[in-house]
């Protein structure tokens, strides 16, 4: 994983997830920039915290969070099963 930080990019650049041969990248906080970096009107030009992975890192991160959401979903169900018995007991 590299950190690229801020970084500005066309339209086509600017959204969330390109996958490339081999490398994933990830965009966040992305926002229209109005001008350039010199003050000129932009009608082109965006700004995105980019995060690069290799392919392997990125299937590896989304595994991880495959794991924690199943986890959670568990953990809801639990809870949903406990307050359907606590009602249900008030009910009978």
């Amino acid at each position: 994983m590299r950190d690229m930080g801020i970084i500005q990019g066309s339209k086509a650049q600017a959204v969330p997830l390109i996958v490339a041969v081999d490398t994933v990248y990830v965009h966040t906080d992305i926002k229209k920039l109005e001008t350039d970096a010199e003050g000129n009107p932009t009608d082109n030009l965006y700004e995105y915290h980019e995060i690069q992975y290799n392919k392997d890192e990125y299937i590896a991160l989304l595994s991880g969070q495959n794991e924690q959401q199943e986890e959670e979903i568990t953990g809801l169900q639990l809870v949903v099963v406990e307050l359907f018995e606590v009602i249900t007991e008030g009910v009978a």
